[in-house]
């Protein structure tokens, strides 16, 4: 069996977590950020094991990057 890694990111919403994998539009949730990610693995892992090898190509961005933006508000 190989890895790969992908990105997650986490973000608190309400009284839990919610959590993306950018890479294959993937998302899932928790009540805390290990739990998020954990539950992000397990959808992913389910995802590429179920998915057919065109939907996994059609989904999956290569590349993905976090960068502050800074925008004008008001």
């Amino acid at each position: 069996m190989t890895t790969r890694t992908f990105t997650a990111i986490v973000q608190r919403e309400g009284d839990g977590y919610v959590s993306l994998c950018p890479e294959l539009d993937v998302a899932s949730q928790g009540d805390t950020i290990e739990e998020a990610r954990s539950n992000l693995r397990e959808a992913v892992e389910l995802f590429l094991e179920t998915a057919s090898p065109e939907e996994v190509a059609g989904r999956l961005h290569e590349e993905s990057y976090g960068t502050p933006l800074e925008v004008r508000v008001g």
